[in-house]
């Protein structure tokens, strides 16, 4: 799992870096990027113990809403207020989101070059002069370190808003929301997949919100690829379209590593997001029009890992399979097991 992990980062990084020096093709770009960013994502989430809060079927019934008014608000921003003051505004809230995400995503990589004393020993710093709201954070002293060349890289960002900066930032973000993001079970997946479905059709294809929004939003949100067309220099692919396909595609990885099993459902999960990605390229390319990607997303992955388990005739185990549950008897287990150490 570790070298698959491995051989992923280094082809994303290079995939990242490629159109700097070649000329890549904007349509493999955006596949193999796409791809390459759950697939790491996913194998980072999985973890010895099973994420302790995991999405409700009540949140998820309530994230669409939730999006549409957020989405509905960034464009009457950038329509009654001067775009410039809105993306200063939202530059200074990534700056601070980038260098988080930044040093998550390279921890990895830097604390086994550290003192094992470094990793473990968690400071506690309380916010000065507010003693009374009571804010701490916690932290240790290789995230510290982590988080020295992220702040000079988003420093970076900020100053020049270069593509490759914004790339990196963006997929920083998606890596750590499919890493740190649970939905807990196949149900809240589907009810949650199912709204951004009917989400994202009806604000691309019904309204100009989404598409002026993600055109006047000048913040990661998005991944862009330089294009050989001149009119259009940059092709887009939101972050939504990488990190919610992605929690689920990570449930079925985790769910298969619960079983024992080296990626068995995992397989057909990612081969589902990978040929909705496709058909979405495909189908943009025809019409020459933007493109809701959770129209044909989503259903490829609930469809593939829907086949697959009907074929193999295992739909109330994963129907049942309930991460917060898991969780729970986890915890229970580490306690039962610190009183017998006592």
């Amino acid at each position: 799992m570790k070298n698959a992990e491995r051989a992923a980062n280094i082809a994303l990084a290079g995939l990242t870096l490629a159109p700097l020096v070649v000329k890549v093709d904007t349509n493999l770009n955006v596949v193999l990027t796409a791809c390459l960013t759950v697939f790491v994502g996913c194998y980072r989430s999985v973890k010895p113990t099973p994420p302790s809060e995991t999405m409700s079927n009540e949140h998820a019934m309530r994230f669409p809403l939730v999006g549409s008014a957020m989405l509905l608000s960034l464009f009457l921003l950038f329509k009654f207020l001067s775009k410039d003051l809105v993306n200063a505004v939202l530059t200074g809230y990534f700056f601070i989101l980038g260098i988080i995400a930044l040093s998550a995503t390279l921890l990895p990589a830097i604390d086994r070059f550290l003192p094992n004393k470094w990793n473990d020993d968690v400071i506690i710093w309380r916010l000065p002069y507010f003693r009374s709201l009571d804010v701490t954070f916690e932290f240790t002293r290789s995230q510290v370190v982590a988080a020295i060349p992220g702040t000079f890289f988003c420093a970076w960002y900020a100053a020049q808003k270069h593509w490759l900066a914004n790339n990196i930032l963006g997929l920083a973000f998606c890596i750590q929301g499919i890493e740190m993001l649970s939905l807990g079970s196949f149900k809240t997946g589907a009810i949650l997949l199912a709204g951004l479905f009917v989400y994202d059709i009806f604000w691309v294809f019904f309204t100009p919100v989404m598409v002026s929004v993600a055109k006047s939003f000048d913040a990661p949100i998005k991944l862009l690829f330089p294009s050989r067309i001149a009119a259009r220099p940059f092709s887009m692919l939101g972050l939504g379209d990488i990190v919610i396909p992605g929690i689920f595609v990570a449930l079925a990885l985790r769910f298969d590593v619960s079983r024992g099993r080296e990626s068995h459902y995992f397989k057909s999960a990612f081969l589902g997001y990978t040929v909705g990605l496709v058909l979405t390229i495909v189908v943009m390319n025809w019409f020459q029009a933007a493109q809701p990607a959770l129209l044909y997303i989503v259903p490829g992955v609930i469809g593939f890992l829907a086949a697959h388990c009907l074929w193999n005739g295992e739909v109330k185990p994963l129907l049942e399979f309930d991460e917060s549950k898991t969780a729970a008897i986890t915890s229970g287990e580490e306690t039962i097991s610190s009183k017998k150490v006592e």
